[in-house]
This record gives structure tokens, sequence and C-alpha cells, in this order.
């Protein structure tokens, strides 16, 4: 994910149009991703620090013949990003750096969001995870993000508008009494790991650029119980909600075809509908 600004001018015309040849390409990192992701997954338990879920990313990467899209990862005024996941716990909303001293404990809600570069292109999926046993309070709001997430693609057909996939986010959220993180967004993702259109999680239906077939969007909505407001903490990359309230985020890489959607990180095990 990266930050909401303005887009500059022009740049929706440097939405990338992927070929078949492509998406086909992207299809092979997308699967690399999910099973990225599951393997991180399987590893989540009481008594687990990030720190070891991180060590599972890299010895899987380096399994699948891919390159970590995140080590490394420069944004402007940041320091380059330390580790292969995000590891995002109960109020973190994005961004959390792997620790040895994060200490997963039963109840904890955890956001993995990871991605891989293979065959020349990215693959980028999030996950929330449940430690043990959870609140009823925060299975609602695992519910509510997942539905969004689902909502969201179903509105990504070619003829809408990005509004409409921004909108179904919103709403969904919003109807079942959550918001939505509005500092961060989602994105075009390709040969490079953001590209244009940036894909917010708010927004009016029938605005914005007209979706096509060959368009590739990282559609990840991040959802608090609370205030849709967030801090960035001391690390300069950690942002968190600001009224302490429980966040989630889950995300897929998703490819507009003629006759619709295609979720390239889709993977039965780990998603399990």
């Amino acid at each position: 994910m990266i930050r909401n600004q303005l887009l500059r001018t022009g740049e929706m015309a440097k939405i990338r149009i992927k070929s078949r040849s492509e998406i086909e390409a992207m299809r092979r990192s997308g699967k690399a991703a999910s099973i990225l992701l599951q393997r991180i997954g399987e590893a989540v338990k009481p008594g687990a620090s990030t720190y070891e879920l991180d060590q599972v990313s890299r010895e899987t990467i380096k399994e699948l013949g891919g390159i970590s899209s995140f080590l490394g990862y420069q944004l402007p005024e940041h320091e380059p990003y330390p580790a292969t996941i995000c590891a995002s716990i109960n109020e973190e909303v994005i961004h959390g750096i792997p620790s040895r001293n994060r200490i997963l404990k039963k109840g904890d809600i955890i956001g993995i969001d990871t991605a891989i570069f293979l065959g020349g292109y990215h693959g980028d999926n999030a996950f929330t995870f449940c430690v043990g046993e959870i609140s009823p309070d925060a299975q609602k709001l695992l519910d509510v993000t997942r539905g969004a997430l689902y909502r969201a693609i179903d509105a990504a057909k070619p003829g809408n508008r990005l509004g409409d996939v921004c909108y179904a986010t919103q709403n969904y959220a919003e109807t079942h009494g959550c918001s939505v993180a509005r500092d961060f967004v989602g994105h075009g993702i390709g040969r490079k790991m953001h590209e244009a259109p940036q894909v917010a999680n708010f927004g009016e239906p029938g605005k914005g650029v007209r979706l096509k077939p060959g368009m590739v969007l990282a559609i990840e909505p991040m959802i608090n119980a609370g205030t849709h407001e967030a801090v960035v903490r001391e690390n300069g990359w950690t942002a968190a909600t600001a009224d302490g309230s429980l966040s989630a985020h889950f995300e897929h890489t998703v490819a507009i075809l003629s006759d619709g959607p295609e979720i390239l990180t889709y993977n039965s095990e780990l998603w399990g509908d």
C-alpha cells in the first residue's frame, strides 16, 4: 500500500494495460505470493515473534525463486524497509516492522502484508490472521474487512469506473459500523510494485478512470473498528489507529479481464471460499 496522494497531472495516462502474456506471468507471481502468505500464516501462533514470521517469509521466497518486493523498499524521507513482510498487530493499520521483541499472544489479530517479485512481475497480497481465539468484536472486523474486499473486487469490471471500486469498499465498511483508513491506498501493480492508478478505499461511484481489460490492481481494504484517523510511530513506517481501535487488512492482486475480474493471488487453502 502507499500513502494517499493526489494524482499528478497526466498520471492516469501512465496506467499500463497488460497483454495476455503479461497477465499469464502475473498469474505465476500471484500464485507465488499466495503460497508465501499461506506459509507465513501457518506460523502464526501464540508465542511466535514477528521476526520468526519474517524468517519464514525469507526462506519461502528463496524456495520459490523470487525476490522480496518489500525488503529495501525506499520511500521519500524513509529509511529502506528492513523486512520482507509487514506485520501489523491489533491497532496497527499497516507497516508493522518485524521484531524479536514483538511476541504474539492469544486474542491478537495480525495483518500480514507480503509481496514477491518473480519472472519480472510483482504479486501482492495481505491477510489478517487470528492468534488463537479472538473476541467477537475482532471477528466482526475481520469479516467486514474481508467482505469489503470482495465487494470491491466485484465492482472491478470493464466499463465501471475506479470510483465504483473505491465506493464499494467504503459503503460496505460504513454500513457495518466501521471506518476506512483514508491515509493509505491500494495501487496498480505489474513490473513495478506501485503503479498508477491509486485505489482508495473511499470514493464516489461513477467517478474516476474507466476500467479496461488488462488493468491489474492491488485492492486492499484497511478497515478500522473506530476512527479512520491514523498516527505514524517513531520508526517512520508503522501507522496505527489514532484512538487505539483495532484495524484489519486484506488484499488481493486482481486482473481486469474482458469477462470480469480475476483474482491472481487466490489460494483456497488460505482463503477457504
